[in-house]
């Protein structure tokens, strides 16, 4: 079995490629989705979150109210460590079952989707590294358009990311997502031979 670490920055089109990837085949485990999952109202990893940030980061509903979470802990570098000291642990264990899993079932071509890849120094734990790429202007337009996202809030999130340079030496394969879905879709199905061949 191929591990594939998919990775690229904000308005990369990399949940696209993940999509396109698991209609070809590929089972695919989302950390974005584990982590939205380990916090759900009635987990342990909610109760821990609570307990830490207080009632204040809960919605009417019971849920977490992610955004105040959010404006908590990006002001204040030390409760965002706690914050990844509750969830990570939480996040690399259903990961590591859903791996298991994945072996389980055969699959030749797992997909870890991992939007904070590079960031956290994760290559290694692959056998490939794919990276969506696209401009930064690009990036900011798509997801201006697609989210209504004021740009000044794209490129902030963008120079929070690592640069376009420092995800590209990390990449073992690269898909350009600069042009139109027609083209994303044909580099799509010329990734999904090359992992194949990497997994045969």
């Amino acid at each position: 079995m191929l591990k594939v670490g998919l990775t690229g920055g904000i308005g990369s089109g990399k949940s696209a490629v993940s999509a396109a990837l698991a209609e070809h085949g590929a089972v695919i485990v989302d950390a974005d989705a584990i982590a939205r999952e380990v916090v759900e109202p009635g987990t342990p990893g909610l109760a821990a979150v609570v307990a830490e940030f207080g009632e204040e980061v809960l919605a009417p509903d019971g849920r977490l109210d992610r955004a105040r979470l959010g404006e908590i802990v990006f002001a204040d570098q030390e409760r965002l460590a706690r914050l990844n000291a509750i969830v990570h642990p939480l996040v690399g264990e259903r990961s590591a079952e859903l791996m298991e899993r994945a072996l389980e079932s055969g699959a030749p071509v797992v997909v870890y989707d991992v939007p904070l890849l590079v960031e956290n120094d994760l290559g290694a734990l692959y056998d490939v590294v794919v990276v969506v790429d696209a401009p930064d202007e690009t990036r900011v337009e798509r997801v201006a358009a697609d989210r209504g996202m004021p740009r000044e809030q794209v490129w902030a999130r963008i120079r929070n990311q690592a640069d376009r340079d420092a995800r590209l030496a990390a990449a073992d394969l690269v898909v350009d997502n600069s042009g139109t879905r027609e083209e994303l879709r044909a580099r799509v199905a010329e990734l999904w031979r090359a992992l194949l061949a990497r997994a045969a």
